[in-house]
């Protein structure tokens, strides 16, 4: 008698329903995570790419390393900067990090 009942104790009344609303606090963190953290990261790196690809000669720059400078030669991969009169460097252009509010002095 005892086993009989315990045993009908242990089986679940709606398994179905309570799977899935186990999930839903979990699909709840995705979906703050995705409108919170990645959504904006990959408008940040879309605007940098387009930031990136919109260079030209005679634009005040600073690299990721701290450097302003003005863009005097541009190829696909490396950018030269000068960064003092009659010294320039050579930067990698996906290490431009923005433009440069500093004005070059003439």
């Amino acid at each position: 008698m005892f086993l009989s009942f315990a045993y009908a104790m242990a089986q679940p009344a709606e398994g179905g329903a309570q799977g899935f609303t186990a999930f839903v606090p979990l699909i709840l963190i995705f979906v703050i995570f995705y409108f919170l953290l990645l959504r904006p990261q990959q408008k940040k790196a879309k605007q940098q790419k387009d930031f990136l690809a919109d260079l030209k000669a005679g634009d005040m720059v600073i690299t990721s390393g701290g450097l302003h400078g003005k863009i005097t030669a541009l190829t696909d991969a490396v950018a030269t900067l000068e960064i003092a009169d009659k010294v320039r460097v050579r930067v990698s252009r996906n290490q431009i990090a923005g433009s440069s509010d500093l004005k070059k002095k003439k």
